[in-house]
């Protein structure tokens, strides 16, 4: 996209920050509903099976519809896709809290996937706003924004959906409103993303006029063409396998704390607010420091080789602890600090500074290997290779850890990360990014 062409954003700033801040609700909002999915199914008779299709729902119609939004954004501008997508999210959410059978919970779901898709959109607007110089610290905020959505969304849900909030629900609303504690917080979803439409129809500007986008092509041509540029699809290759691992992890983390350290909901639910918080800082702040004085790319191997090493390590924490000196206990509330629960906390430290280093990386490599009129297409590709390894990463992982031994899905994960790696530094390492690159090169 030429100069000429771009819309002209008199605050780059404050986009960025209306950006961010529309990320970050509607996450929080796509949280609230992380702790009450799976027993809202189980109400209404869904085994364990389908609760697992029902969250695997989300998952496959985010990987259908996020190269079409990315797209569309490029050809549309930014600003309708983000707006679609809110308003997408406010009937997912409501059409959840009113469900009366099963299937409609999977409806709401499938909408709300093909409007979670929106990522591609948003990290291409932030690509319109930041220079190449920083843009790492640009996708960076949007990964604390998604951090910090994770960590406030689901205490945000377990607030509404308390006996006394329910009670106060109950006083206020209409009879005709179902109340329980599956359907307040499915509604305060929906109202929290609501405003969020609100607000980013009145303040988000656009950074892209439509005119300006390239001849539209089939889906298969552009996918082809994308991933015939080395640097594009090793990324997406790259993204694919890091979300599986990842995924994996994340499914069987609360069975293996509840089976190693007999921990409860509210012992994982510190346990993974901290995870949250760390990602947040990582990739808020150190990513874009560090970008100032090392290229993407090496932050980019560095965080895979460290994430590596903290998915690994998990199944052994409590052999580390082993050694160290036990300590009192906390507060009312959250577990013993022992010596494991040391260690595991050091190692999901590990974790998430790796993860946060090589996601945000990653995530500006697209930017840089993408031409600018494709750059909504281009990060649309990455969230697809996400999202399929998030719907088949914790079947895997299920299957790994009740079929063979709970230590297998992090060291599987850990494993993942090598050919991550080697892909990377074939791909990457030695290309030149497009911008960089002669005129005409990967087209």
């Amino acid at each position: 996209m030429n100069d000429a062409d771009a819309p002209t954003v008199d605050s780059p700033k404050r986009a960025l920050a209306v950006v961010l801040l529309i990320v970050f609700v509607d996450l929080v909002g796509f949280g609230i509903l992380i702790p009450v999915i799976p027993l809202y199914a189980e109400a209404f008779g869904a085994t364990e099976f389908v609760v697992g299709l029902l969250l695997a729902s989300y998952s496959a119609t985010q990987f259908l519809f996020a190269p079409l939004l990315g797209r569309l954004s490029d050809e549309r501008g930014r600003r309708p896709v983000l707006l679609l997508s809110l308003a997408g999210s406010v009937i997912a959410w409501t059409l959840f809290g009113l469900a009366e059978a099963l299937w409609m919970l999977f409806v709401a779901r499938l909408i709300a996937g093909a409007m979670g898709g929106n990522i591609a959109a948003a990290q291409a607007y932030i690509a319109d706003v930041t220079t190449e110089e920083n843009r790492a610290k640009g996708l960076g905020l949007i990964g604390a924004a998604f951090g910090l959505g994770f960590v406030f969304g689901p205490a945000i849900g377990g607030l509404v959906s308390s006996d006394g909030a329910l009670a106060f629900a109950r006083s206020i609303l209409p009879a005709v409103v179902p109340v329980s504690q599956f359907t307040i917080p499915s509604f305060v979803a929906a109202a929290i993303t609501f405003l969020n439409l609100a607000a980013a129809f009145v303040v988000l500007p656009e950074t892209r006029r439509p005119e300006a986008s390239p001849a539209r092509r089939g889906r298969i041509a552009q996918l082809v063409d994308a991933l015939s540029q080395r640097a594009l699809a090793g990324l997406v290759v790259a993204f694919f396998l890091a979300s599986l691992a990842f995924s994996g992890m994340e499914s069987m983390f609360v069975l293996f704390t509840k089976d190693v350290y007999g921990f409860g909901t509210t012992a994982n639910g510190y346990i993974l607010a901290y995870l949250g918080v760390i990602i947040a800082i990582v990739q808020g702040g150190l990513v874009g420091r560090a970008a100032e004085i090392w290229p993407e790319k090496y932050l980019a191997l560095g965080g895979i080789a460290v994430e590596a090493v903290g998915l690994s390590a998990i199944p052994f924490a409590p052999a580390i602890g082993a050694i160290l000196p036990a300590t009192g206990p906390l507060v009312a509330g959250v577990p013993t600090l022992s010596a494991g629960l040391i260690a595991l906390l050091v190692v999901l430290s590990i974790l998430a500074v790796g993860n946060g280093f090589a996601n945000v990386s990653m995530t500006t490599l697209v930017s840089k290997n993408a031409a600018e009129e494709r750059q909504g297409g281009a990060f649309g590709l990455t969230q697809s290779a996400g999202s399929i390894a998030r719907a088949v990463g914790p079947v895997a992982a299920g299957a790994l850890y009740t079929g063979i031994a709970y230590w297998t899905p992090f060291l599987a994960g850990g494993l993942l990360m090598l050919p991550i790696f080697v892909v990377l530094a074939l791909t990457i390492v030695a290309a030149p990014p497009v911008s960089q690159a002669t005129p005409g090169a990967g087209d």
